[in-house]
């Protein structure tokens, strides 16, 4: 019934079920003799047969009245519960070319309705139909379904492979795939399964690198390994991290065409994790290789129990079947070639899966023979499918041996906590528990935070030494994904304590009135633009810091001899930053807001102030009349004097400070005075020493007869 079922899924092609259907494209694939993957999904195998080009898809004719009576009643009797019938009109109209993958949508979901939720145990085969190696089988399969098993956390899973991570590796994006999977297929284009982000620039050094360095090309960074990752996992899954080694090497051992051997490993492997399905259906093949089809087949069907979802062992399963039945009419030949059937995929697509099921390879046969034994093996199964009774209802699925499970129920977790101990994640640099955990391409995890301080300082990894410099110069950290949901499972509490610790300090350095970051440097006003070149890593840390809190301001002050720096300053805001390559940085900020200090201090390098903010004082009546006049008066005096300058001065001070600010209708509307009168301190010829006393000064009216003489003694020197 199961190979029934999946004959008539082959029978559609595959343009009619590519987005509904995971099993159409590549069974459609083996229903029309193509059992050799796409070049690009060749895997750890021998050389894959030739490939057929794959069929041009032709747009579907207008729609007929007939057609659409059929299209009716392949809905109709779906929705019946006869899908045989069903699939058969809608082959009739796939082969009229008026099908599209829109209407397949009441199939899929009748489908969908049938597939049951709790499963039935699968029938046992008859005494004496298996040999020593099919009870050696038998046996792991109960290993696999033993309530003592280990279930690995699905986290901890490739997504290419969707093995155990094996020599796992995070790339910049975050995600984190075996070191192999990676390795496979072409380097150029290539691009994260999970996100799509074009990973071009981590190509493995190969022959391909070393090509580029014969070209005089610059030779592509290896791949490394997650060394924080890949030590957590070989303490918590000793089993599972020693069978994905044993499984890589029996793929090689089958690559140099040792099948005995690499069946050899492939038994320790199972005998270690019993719960992957990958093991089984790489056996089954093997198995299939040695044309012990009795045994290939069980293995698949083990696999499929494991992993009911998976395309390629519920393909594998009907093929063994077929060949077995095949063998017993006499027509025993060379084993096909196994290697994961795939349809045909868009080169340039965002989400490229060359190794997205790990084989142990192709056979031995040779690609003549095995194109042949191909066909006539479909061919056979199709006549024999058309003769067996038809079943209105889909075949139930079968289940492990041992007690049904809640419907829609996981496999229980059982995870060694008792071996878990959060120093295995711990920042080497804080010593603290990871937070925001950041993988470097040399392979070493730090906090975001962490890291970043350090490549202030120097552009290497702390630990290696390996240059960071691409790192410096993208300034894009993507967390690592699985290092994160790994802490947030195992480590709740600890991680709750560590995300307080992280938030109050955020709390203490977004305060603008305690603890202040202070940047001793030069003079600054309200409402002037203040350009600074960042290249100390104190200020990177500092700037970084006041962008991170969300506040983006600073204070800034003049040094002073005795004080450190002066007893005023004055806010500044950031209002946009410019990163180099190298670390550097140019800040383009404004003054906002005048402070007098009241206690320093200093935090990791730069110093703070408690500070005070002040204001100039409002008059009223008669002294707010005065002040309007010697305001205007002023306005006129420093107009005159900036327009008397030569143009090329007056260009540069244009270009630096922007032009002059208008003149304000009520000179007391803003706290800090006029905008025109601090533009003026800042392009007045004046040692900052001079202009600091201005800073501090709150009467308007004190300030603007400071500026008036001023502006007198200069005018006097330029006559």
């Amino acid at each position: 019934m199961a190979s029934f079922q999946t004959e008539q899924m082959l029978s559609l092609p595959a343009e009619l079920c590519s987005n509904n259907l995971e099993l159409a494209e590549p069974a459609a694939s083996l229903a029309r003799g193509d059992t050799d993957p796409h070049p690009e999904a060749a895997t750890e195998g021998p050389a894959p047969l030739p490939t057929r080009p794959p069929p041009q898809e032709r747009p579907p004719r207008a729609s007929t009245p007939e057609c659409e009576v059929l299209l009716t009643q392949a809905d109709a009797l779906a929705s019946g519960g006869r899908l045989r019938e069903a699939l058969e009109v809608y082959r009739q109209l796939s082969e009229r070319q008026q099908l599209v993958a829109e209407q397949l949508e009441q199939l899929v979901r009748c489908l969908a309705e049938k597939v049951p939720q709790g499963e039935e145990p699968a029938p046992e085969p008859p005494d004496g139909s298996r040999g020593a190696s099919c009870a050696l089988a038998a046996e792991e399969a109960g290993a696999a379904t033993a309530a003592e098993a280990t279930e690995v956390w699905d986290g901890f899973k490739c997504r290419k492979c969707h093995g155990f991570l094996s020599d796992p590796v995070s790339l910049s994006c975050g995600h984190t795939f075996c070191k192999l999977c990676l390795e496979r297929g072409r380097a150029a284009d290539r691009r994260c399964a999970l996100c799509g982000v074009k990973l071009s620039a981590l190509m493995v050094a190969t022959g391909r690198a070393r090509g580029a360095r014969r070209a005089g090309q610059q030779a592509p960074p290896p791949l490394r390994v997650n060394v924080v990752l890949s030590g957590l996992l070989g303490k918590l899954f000793p089993g599972p991290a020693r069978a994905s080694q044993l499984r890589h090497e029996g793929n090689r051992l089958y690559r140099e065409h040792q099948v005995e051997a690499a069946l050899l490993k492939y038994n320790e492997a199972v005998r270690l994790a019993p719960n992957d399905h990958l093991l089984y259906s790489n056996r089954s093949q093997i198995y299939f290789t040695l044309e012990s089809h009795e045994d290939a087949l069980h293995d698949a069907e083990i696999a499929c129990k494991l992993r009911p979802m998976g395309f390629k062992e519920t393909l594998e399963r009907p093929h063994c079947s077929s060949q077995e039945a095949a063998a017993a009419r006499g027509h025993r030949g060379s084993p096909m070639n196994l290697v994961p059937v795939k349809g045909d995929r868009r080169q340039d697509g965002p989400e490229e899966q060359d190794g997205a099921e790990e084989e142990a390879g192709g056979g031995a046969a040779s690609p003549q023979a095995a194109s042949s034994k191909a066909g006539k093996c479909q061919e056979k199964k199709r006549k024999r499918c058309q003769t067996e009774p038809q079943d209105p209802d889909v075949p139930r699925k079968a289940s492990k041996p041992g007690p049904p499970a809640a419907p829609g129920a996981r496999p229980a977790l059982s995870v060694p906590l008792a071996s878990f101990d959060a120093s295995d994640l711990e920042c080497s640099l804080c010593m603290r528990l990871f937070y925001e955990p950041v993988t470097t391409p040399c392979g070493h995890t730090f906090c975001l935070k962490c890291l970043e301080r350090c490549l202030d300082h120097n552009a290497k990894c702390p630990l290696c030494k390996d240059g960071l410099s691409q790192c410096l110069a993208s300034r894009k950290y993507s967390k690592n994904v699985i290092m994160e949901e790994l802490i947030a499972k195992f480590l709740p509490e600890e991680l709750k304590e560590r995300r307080r610790l992280y938030e109050e300090e955020m709390e203490e350095l977004s305060n603008l009135n305690k603890n202040v970051p202070i940047f001793v440097c030069t003079m600054a006003y309200p409402t002037v633009p203040c350009p600074l070149h960042i290249f100390e890593p104190c200020y990177r840390l500092m700037i970084r810091r006041c962008i991170e809190t969300g506040t983006r301001q600073f204070g800034m002050c003049l040094g002073d001899p005795v004080k450190r720096f002066a007893e005023y300053g004055c806010i500044l805001e950031i209002r946009n930053v410019q990163f180099f390559a190298d670390g550097r940085s140019v800040v383009d900020s404004i003054g906002k807001r005048r402070f007098k200090v009241l206690h320093q201090g200093q935090r990791d390098g730069y110093n703070t102030a408690d500070i005070e903010y002040i204001e100039d004082q409002k008059v009223q009546g008669e002294d707010c009349a005065e002040l309007m006049g010697l305001h205007n008066c002023v306005y006129e005096q420093a107009s005159s004097w900036f327009h008397s300058l030569k143009s090329s001065l007056k260009n540069r001070i244009l270009n630096h400070f922007g032009p002059m600010p208008e003149k304000d209708a009520d000179p007391q509307i803003n706290p800090n005075g006029p905008a025109w009168c601090w533009w003026t301190l800042a392009v007045l010829p004046l040692e900052s020493r001079a202009q600091l006393p201005f800073l501090a000064m709150r009467s308007l009216k004190d300030r603007l007869n400071g500026i008036r003489r001023v502006l007198a003694f200069i005018s006097r020197n330029q006559n």
